[in-house]
């Protein structure tokens, strides 16, 4: 099998254009020179660790708001599933569909025990990826990392 590459600390997060679950359309380029992005992949919509993940991202949004980052969660589920998974617990950042797994090749995110990798990457102003942070299983700690890789970049 053919190794993608992983994008890692340094290098230009790759562009990408997607509808959240608002049917709003994100892309990354567009926020160039305004936000810093958390960008986090996780397995799927509504699992105990994706929930709770998602959960925890929630419950710090307004810390990343104030530090002016931007938060998009990335798995493959379908936009009514996002739609559903945010509406239920009050999710109120961007959460994209990777149906077809483009993204997450293109960012190298890879699989774990069989199922999608769980990575948070932070990207500064710029598009350049300046903190990558997987954990399969430690899926809060996604959170705490993130905003202290944000609250860096801000200084």
């Amino acid at each position: 099998m053919a190794s993608m590459k992983r994008i890692g600390v340094g290098d230009e997060a790759p562009d990408f254009t997607k509808v959240d679950q608002k049917g709003e359309t994100i892309q990354l380029s567009a926020l160039r020179g305004e936000k810093v992005v958390v960008l986090y992949f996780y397995p799927k919509d509504d699992t105990p660790g994706c929930t709770a993940e998602a959960c925890s991202f929630r419950d710090s949004y307004e810390d990343f708001v104030d530090l002016g980052a931007a938060v998009i969660g990335v798995s493959s589920d379908s936009e009514n599933s996002h739609r559903a998974f945010a509406e239920r617990h009050g999710l109120p950042f961007h959460l994209v569909s990777d149906g077809d797994g483009a993204l997450r090749k293109a960012y190298g995110i890879p699989k774990m025990f069989l199922m999608p990798g769980r990575s948070t990457l932070v990207i500064d102003k710029e598009g350049v990826v300046r903190h990558v942070f997987d954990a399969q299983i430690r899926a809060t700690k996604h959170v705490d990392e993130a905003l202290e890789a944000v609250r860096k970049l801000i200084g």
